[in-house]
């Protein structure tokens, strides 16, 4: 089953001649003295590209040539092969650990082996079948009214099965030193509303593909008797759903998805659901407010509560406790969920191996007791060291660039340097590991093993409440292969994952690192200035510290991004969504454009050296476009496009280099090239 909890924090998720590997850089000789590991493949790159018409192929083409998409991924690209790397370190401690006897009960060693343990035993869960749930399926047939609906639909948040809306504890969004209950829209399966209202023939196709999905898996879980006709009411009431959620786009307006109301205004707007039993079920009955991010959804779902019949609502509960549940069952459940969510919706030819999937639950469920294990074999203090000084050197180099804008106010500068200087920095693993002694794992038990750890991690949750911000808490495991800022605790978090090559290495050289890791960092700085993240003060408010005439500068510039963007066409006839992909994109622009001045400032007055033939300038920008490489299948790439706030690979590198002077003078580009965009964008 899985886990419904949100997070505000915003994740990565990375010449009119021909230049030869002469003409890039100096003579051998200035090589001979480095004593750094050679970072750039050239068998990765593919020189017979003009570097300033494609830098992205020039960069890559060969790599991309020599690594098609895997049939166990929808896409292949360096965040892959990181990941692919953990997962063997990973497997080992996992490994080990299943060996374990002489684990204590309780101890986070017992848990850590019974709970992969049980997931690798697919002999015995497939002789479970659907046992597991039928005693959940036993409550959706006795509800009766809508009281018992909404007992139901707290169970399910409790549990982590998929329902009609979200539940769950963050920081209030104006009030950053309090916790709030978030409710939050939801109830379909489909990537995204769009997939079910729009009538091109791509989203009429996939609609096709779920009904049959659907009929598919009530037949697997014996309700084979009117399985079409189940299929089709559970196609209508998702879309119903869909029709009463905000898209993607509106929700990056932070402001559009804060609507505070009191349990009075709240009740009163939707009269048809008791939420007095709602949050008493979950434990939380002497709430006096919520923050309610749609209401115009549940204003949907409670005309729905009184147009759909009982019998309907037990069909779509029993449908969405089967569909939630179906990766911890029997291998045919599992097999047909991934058929269309991974080959249907993304491409994927084959299931990856079940070590592979079960590792992956273990590091959601006990990722701070896996990623103990994984710090100590995988992340030296010295490289948090270097992660320090790398940080410190991008805030610094930042903060000369705010001080030297000539299109921000001197107030509205200050505001912004106090912001920055006030970013956390998280680095490798927290200070303090998550307490897992309440959460029972039990030998040869899957699914109950994460039935609760989902309600472990709910009620986890929900006792944040009334309590004072806990600070320390990370939003991603140790061994994640990403990093992300969190705009309510005005933090950056870079988990030990992601900080090894090719992104970082401890002694590698520092135009790689700078060009890789170093605008990663950038990158997340720049998210607390992009067009989300600059409406959020230095304590982590949603609160308006810009003058007006300065915003609308900063609006008339990274309008000009999103125009940039909205020119791109990854596939067919489907364009980037230029307002979807903005802060991503301007995180890159900025990322890249601070981390430069960083490197430079790091040289001291040093000889910009030539390592492998290419300048340090040229290492830079090759390590960012290496970075980005990536392979995706037809189908993982029109998701990409069509859902994720993040650009593919190949356009965030030919988007945000196309604006940098310094890139054009470090590959000796001319006026005309398509790498050099005429009207450049410039932000910080």
């Amino acid at each position: 089953m899985k886990s419904l909890l949100l997070k505000l924090f915003v994740p990565i998720g990375i010449l009119t001649s021909i230049i030869t590997m002469e003409s890039c850089g100096g003579g051998k000789s200035a090589e001979k003295d480095q004593k750094v590991t050679p970072a750039i493949n050239k068998a990765d790159m593919d020189t017979t590209i003009n570097a300033g018409e494609d830098f992205y192929s020039f960069a890559n083409g060969g790599w991309l040539k020599a690594h098609p998409v895997p049939s166990t991924e929808s896409s292949w690209g360096s965040f892959n092969e990181l990941r692919n790397n953990n997962m063997a370190t990973l497997k080992k401690i996992l490994d080990d650990a299943s060996k374990n006897t002489a684990a204590k009960d309780g101890s986070n060693e017992q848990k850590l082996r019974d709970f992969y343990t049980s997931g690798m035993d697919s002999v015995a869960i497939n002789k479970l079948g659907l046992s597991p749930i039928e005693p959940q399926i036993k409550m959706i047939e006795g509800l009766k009214t809508k009281e018992d609906i909404i007992k139901w639909v707290a169970y399910t948040h409790k549990n982590g099965i998929g329902t009609v809306f979200n539940g769950y504890v963050d920081q209030d969004a104006k009030q950053s030193d309090v916790y709030a209950f978030y409710l939050t829209q939801g109830g379909g399966n489909l990537p995204d509303k769009d997939y079910y209202l729009k009538d091109d023939e791509k989203s009429v196709g996939i609609r096709k593909a779920y009904l049959e999905y659907v009929e598919t898996m009530h037949k697997s879980a014996k309700m084979d008797k009117t399985a079409k006709e189940d299929a089709k009411l559970i196609m209508s009431m998702e879309t119903d759903l869909a029709k009463g959620s905000m898209g993607r786009v509106e929700m990056r307006d932070p402001n559009a998805t804060y609507h505070k109301m009191t349990m009075v205004e709240l009740i009163k707007m939707t009269p048809n659901i008791n939420w007095n039993i709602y949050f008493t079920e979950l434990g939380a009955k002497d709430l006096k407010s919520v923050i309610v991010s749609q209401p115009v959804f549940y204003k949907k779902l409670n005309d729905m509560l009184a147009s759909y019949k009982m019998e309907d609502w037990k069909k779509y509960f029993t449908w969405q406790l089967v569909n939630s549940a179906a990766t911890e069952l029997s291998s045919e459940l599992e097999m047909n969920h991934f058929k269309f969510f991974g080959t249907t919706l993304s491409g994927t030819k084959e299931l990856e191996p079940r070590w592979k999937r079960i590792l992956k639950i273990t590091d959601g469920v006990l990722g701070e007791v896996l990623g103990q294990e994984y710090v100590k074999v995988a992340f030296k203090p010295e490289a948090k060291e270097k992660m320090v000084k790398m940080v410190q050197n991008l805030r610094d180099a930042f903060a000369e660039r705010i001080k030297a804008l000539d299109w921000m106010s001197q107030p509205t500068k200050d505001k912004a340097i106090e912001k920055l200087n006030k970013i956390t920095v998280k680095i490798g693993y927290p200070d303090k590991w998550k307490d897992y002694s309440t959460l029972t794992v039990k030998a040869g038990d899957y699914f109950g093993n994460v039935a609760r750890a989902s309600e472990f991690e709910f009620k986890r949750n929900l006792a944040k409440l009334g309590k004072p911000i806990d600070r320390s808490e990370w939003g991603m495991t140790p061994p994640t292969v990403n990093a992300y800022y969190n705009p309510a605790m005005n933090e950056i978090v870079f988990p030990a994952g992601i900080l090894q090559p090719p992104f970082f290495r401890q002694d590698g050289d520092d135009a790689m690192n700078y060009g890789s890791i170093g605008a990663v960092i950038g990158h997340e700085l720049t998210h607390g200035f992009d067009d989300e993240g600059r409406q959020f003060d230095a304590e982590g408010n949603l609160k308006d510290w810009w003058t007006k005439e300065d915003a609308d500068k900063f609006n008339e510039k990274v309008l000009k991004l999103e125009k940039q963007f909205n020119e791109y066409i990854p596939i067919d006839s489907l364009h980037i969504n230029g307002k979807l992909t903005l802060g991503e994109n301007l995180a890159d622009l900025g990322g890249l454009t601070i981390s430069y001045q960083a490197y430079k400032k790091s040289l001291a007055g040093k000889e910009d050296k030539v390592i492998d033939g290419f300048t340090g300038d040229q290492r830079f920008y090759l390590a960012w476009s290496q970075g980005w490489k990536t392979n995706y299948t037809p189908e993982a790439l029109r998701k990409q496009v069509l859902t994720n706030p993040h650009s593919p690979g190949k356009f965030r590198v030919l988007g945000p280099l196309s604006n940098l002077e310094t890139f054009a003078k470090a590959f000796s580009l001319k006026e005309g090239s398509k790498m050099i965009r005429t009207d450049k964008v410039k932000v910080w």
